[in-house]
């Protein structure tokens, strides 16, 4: 019992707020950056062509009491094909950037799990816990790893 609690004593424990630290992290900044660039030409399209099919909608509730029967009802279709294009893309942009931002997620959780363990490698800790009941502030190291993280401190690009 006394070997036991000799190295419980010896033992450098720290607790990461692992959701907090991934929020927070200026890696996360650089991911949504980086959704928004990459996705921002489709979503141009996309709202272009919501105006363009708004704009054809405005015309036809407009003008549709002087068109011509054969007239009015291919501009009907053409409505009703394009509010079905346009939820089809919307879904398929919606996946789209759900996938990718699934993708980058698990990259940059994968990045910040080997910067806590590059930090607590190089802090000298023994064991770092993230899913805990209690912790005292006394082993709470989330900020001085968000610091660590921030400054480039531990980089495992």
């Amino acid at each position: 019992a006394l070997s036991g609690a000799s190295i419980a004593q010896s033992l450098r424990i720290g607790y990461v707020n692992f959701p907090y630290l991934i929020e927070n992290a200026p890696q996360t900044v650089e991911l949504q950056q980086r959704l928004r660039d990459e996705f921002a030409p489709r979503e141009a399209d996309l709202l272009a062509f919501q105006a363009e099919l708004q704009r054809k909608a405005e015309t036809f509730n407009r003008d549709a009491p002087v068109m011509g029967e054969a007239e009015r009802t291919a501009l009907e279709r053409e409505l009703q094909q394009g509010q079905r294009d346009l939820q089809r893309r919307d879904t398929e942009l919606r996946e789209d950037l759900n996938y990718r931002q699934n993708e980058l997620l698990t990259e940059l959780q994968r990045n910040i799990v080997q910067r806590v363990q590059n930090y607590a490698d190089a802090e000298g800790y023994d064991l770092i816990v993230t899913d805990v009941v209690y912790v005292s502030d006394n082993i709470d190291i989330t900020e001085a790893v968000l610091a660590a993280i921030s400054s480039g401190a531990g980089a495992s690009d």
